[in-house]
């Protein structure tokens, strides 16, 4: 099968809304605290982010005007796969020493913080690139859609920076960071579609 720049552009979207549909499902599960196979949805999601920093980096060498819409998701992607593979390979080990050793309490928390941050920088890359992908939809027409991924994109910047930089609670209960950063995601896919054709 031969990949065109505008089917891996619609790859690239199809597989950001799919990573958008997961991360929403997880976080529903979690939230009604339902026992979820972590190890069968992260590995999924570790997977998925290693295509999409595959597909994103080959629509990114082959772009015209969105080069950097490319780059930001490749590297949130990357990222994704490092912050997948904290929560699978360390959470458990971490949180069972510190289960035995209560010494180990910071170490394990620092563990989750570490994985955490890295979520957040993936986000903020995420929020940049639906800043940049919307003001070039914009600009061809689609205002609508194209500011409004704009304005998602900065929110996400912003929430995911502060989330970044003071911790994962600074924003308290209100979900934010992440939630700006999953619909800055969805919209972000939007975006692509309609610009596929002309890049």
């Amino acid at each position: 099968m031969e990949f065109t720049h505008q089917r891996t552009v619609q790859v690239v979207a199809a597989l950001l809304i799919i990573a958008a549909i997961n991360q929403s499902l997880y976080t529903a599960l979690y939230i009604a605290e339902v026992d979820v196979p972590r190890q069968l949805l992260w590995g999924g999601e570790g997977l998925l982010f290693a295509i999409l920093a595959a597909f994103a980096g080959s629509a990114m060498v082959r772009s015209k005007a969105l080069t950097l819409v490319f780059s930001a998701i490749a590297f949130s992607a990357a990222l994704n796969v490092v912050q997948v593979g904290v929560g699978l390979t360390l959470f458990g080990p971490f949180g069972e020493a510190a289960g035995g050793v209560p010494a180990l309490a910071p170490a394990a928390g620092a563990v989750v913080a570490y994985s955490f941050f890295v979520y957040n920088a993936a986000k903020i890359m995420l929020g940049l690139a639906a800043l940049v992908a919307g003001m070039s939809l914009a600009a061809r027409g689609s205002k609508l859609l194209g500011w409004a991924t704009a304005v998602v994109g900065v929110v996400a910047m912003i929430a995911n920076t502060l989330s970044m930089a003071g911790g994962r609670d600074v924003l308290g209960e209100l979900p934010l960071a992440g939630g700006s950063g999953v619909l800055a995601t969805v919209l972000l896919a939007l975006c692509l579609l309609g610009l596929a054709r002309e890049d």
